[in-house]
């Protein structure tokens, strides 16, 4: 007796990465997802590679995760892959204190957010000669 199986949440042409608890403020990280927002997958992971962000470094590990699935477990063409969503969600928020003046203290926030990357193979329309020709 074992749990019913799940259904696959995306399309057969898509694959998949997700990083949680990832320890930046969910607005900072959206500033470099929008950097890939549509991007082909090469080109993205380029874009990564040289941006100055401390984050784009994890931003590509999962980029490249992501572009492994698609190729190992759902058997897609690489150089066909484009980035079609990265989703940044909120995590957990760590509260600690700051010493102020006069024996107060303050509080301090230290955001985490998670990371969901989803490529898709991008379907290629024939030339106009082979049309014709067909």
């Amino acid at each position: 007796m074992s749990k019913p199986k799940h259904e696959r949440g995306l399309a057969e042409t898509e694959a998949q990465a997700i990083a949680k608890n990832i320890r930046i403020s969910p607005r900072k990280l959206n500033l470099v997802a929008g950097l890939i927002r549509g991007r082909t997958a090469q080109d993205a992971v380029a874009t990564l590679t040289f941006s100055k962000r401390r984050i784009a470094q994890t931003v590509r590990k999962t980029l490249e995760s992501a572009i492994a699935n698609a190729e190992n477990n759902h058997s897609l063409d690489v150089d066909r892959l484009v980035v079609t969503k990265a989703e940044v969600g909120r995590a957990v928020v760590m509260k600690r204190f700051h010493a102020r003046g006069r024996g107060r203290s303050s509080q301090v926030e230290k955001w985490f957010s998670h990371l969901k990357i989803v490529v898709a193979e991008q379907t290629v329309p024939a030339p106009a000669a082979q049309q014709e020709a067909a």
